[in-house]
């Protein structure tokens, strides 16, 4: 972090009191969860915090634009962050750009409107349900608010204790329930496209009028109930046996928090983070057990995905790898450069090869290039060793199986690009999106969909790089 942003960040911390700081920390627990808040005695504690999880980076400050235009801050805003009441309004109805769930955006838009004497009267009602010193060390609404997503009388599916609240001391509040409810309503809705393809039509964010949703809607989304919902298996080659094939900053695919911006590109290996650590930590988050396989030869890599398709995966929901290599066309190379077909993996967990898995989501992500081809970039190193080299393509037969998407880094005959001291661009950019939307609800194809114009947008020496989906989910999957 540059010397110019820990002066903006000190700057702010000097003029962030503490009612504020209440509210940024209530604004930010998706992100940073109640555990993690206890130790929180300051702005300067809570902006660490947020550098932690990686909210806060050198080229990125949008999330503290956002938390302070929320808490309507629009001095702080303008002054410190040259930004505008006007700007932050048009930026946030940009799909996906808003962090902050509308759930907590309602609760704290409800705490703003309560006086003081509502606060004495909630606590009354709440008395039967939270324990007396609970209650009297909620000195705020936004307290009581937290005490009651403890407990579990409130979540953001369940506001009906809430609710009940407001209409016996201030009716004029549910209306902004049932507003949430309606859009939360909304964000279930899908249209179907060409092909019988499904295709969301909203998101958490957005608001839908329910009277012109006449297309039929998707049927329910795909169960995700056990736990854990099932494995996540991560292979990861970095270390070749020919060491000029070396992946130097593989082991960063395991930091979500590094930045996706230019910067020194050498680094010694002392320096590298701990491997798979994003991957880790995202799908652990999302309740799966992680199961890690480092350095694989060709032959190692199809028994490991043999051994797992014949387990038995009936208690489980879903099945998820990450497949992290050099590659060509279709293939991916293992430590001793010999080849295994991406297809050949995956053709272990169709139906007929994994019965315990049939009818539930497969999900493949696979970090490699896919050809010599430039689309045009900053000093990366590229997925292959000596040429740009490809490793992995689309496969041809996957629309012939059921309940299985890939994710690929790129598209068929093109390179892929990977910063030697913070990991792959393709697999930096799903941690932050799977971090950031998993939280709302978001459904995976959407989430994808974000990935693709996060890598997209970026430049790597004048050349790009376009990510791929291919998927034959007939359902929606929402972790």
């Amino acid at each position: 972090m540059s010397a110019d942003v820990h002066k903006l960040l000190f700057s702010l911390t000097e003029d962030l009191n503490s009612e504020n700081l209440e509210a940024l920390k209530f604004l930010s627990l998706e992100y940073i969860p109640m555990k993690k808040q206890e130790s929180i005695q300051d702005s300067k504690d809570f902006f660490q915090k947020l550098q932690e999880k990686g909210m806060i980076a050198e080229d990125d400050l949008t999330f503290i634009k956002e938390l302070l235009f929320r808490i309507n801050r629009i001095d702080l805003l303008t002054d410190k962050l040259r930004s505008s009441r006007e700007e932050m309004e048009q930026e946030l109805k940009i799909p996906g750009k808003a962090k902050i769930s509308t759930y907590r955006l309602l609760l704290y838009k409800i705490a703003e409107e309560l006086t003081e004497d509502d606060i004495v009267n909630v606590k009354f009602l709440l008395q039967t349900s939270i324990a007396k010193n609970k209650l009297q060390n909620s000195t705020t609404v936004l307290k009581i608010f937290i005490e009651m997503e403890k407990i579990g009388i409130m979540n953001d599916g369940d506001l009906k204790v809430l609710k009940d609240i407001l209409q016996r001391l201030r009716c004029d509040l549910v209306k902004n329930i049932n507003a949430y409810e309606e859009e939360i309503k909304g964000s279930s809705m899908f249209l179907i496209g060409p092909g019988h393809q499904e295709v969301a039509c909203s998101k958490p964010n957005e608001s839908v009028d329910l009277e012109e949703m006449t297309i039929p809607q998707l049927k329910r989304p795909y169960k995700m109930e056990n736990y854990p919902h099932g494995y996540c298996v991560i292979l990861n080659n970095y270390n070749f046996k020919d060491p000029d094939n070396t992946r130097s900053g593989a082991d960063k695919d395991s930091d979500v928090k590094m930045r996706l911006k230019e910067r020194k590109f050498v680094c010694s290996r002392k320096k590298l983070l701990f491997t798979k650590e994003a991957l880790k930590k995202v799908f652990t988050s999302l309740q799966f057990q992680i199961i890690e396989h480092s350095n694989l030869e060709a032959k190692q890599m199809l028994e490991i995905m043999q051994m797992y398709s014949k387990k038995d995966h009936s208690n489980m929901d879903c099945f998820i790898c990450c497949l992290l290599s050099h590659g060509d066309k279709g293939q991916l190379k293992g430590t001793d450069w010999k080849s295994v077909p991406i297809k050949g993996l995956v053709s272990c967990f169709t139906g007929s090869n994994c019965k315990s898995l049939a009818g539930k989501p497969k999900l493949f992500f696979i970090q490699a290039c896919q050809g010599t081809h430039k689309q045009q970039s900053i000093s990366v190193e590229e997925d292959s060793c000596q040429k740009l080299e490809t490793d992995a393509s689309p496969l041809p037969s996957v629309p012939d199986w059921a309940d299985i998407l890939i994710g690929m880094a790129t598209v068929e005959d093109y390179q892929c690009y990977r910063y030697t001291d913070r990991g792959s661009v393709y697999i930096q950019c799903f941690c932050k999106e799977m971090e950031s939307l998993c939280p709302h609800h978001v459904d995976l194809v959407t989430i994808l969909t974000n990935v693709n114009k996060d890598v997209g947008d970026k430049v790597f020496q004048g050349s790009k790089q376009m990510p791929e989906i291919i998927s034959t989910l007939r359902r929606q999957l929402i972790f």
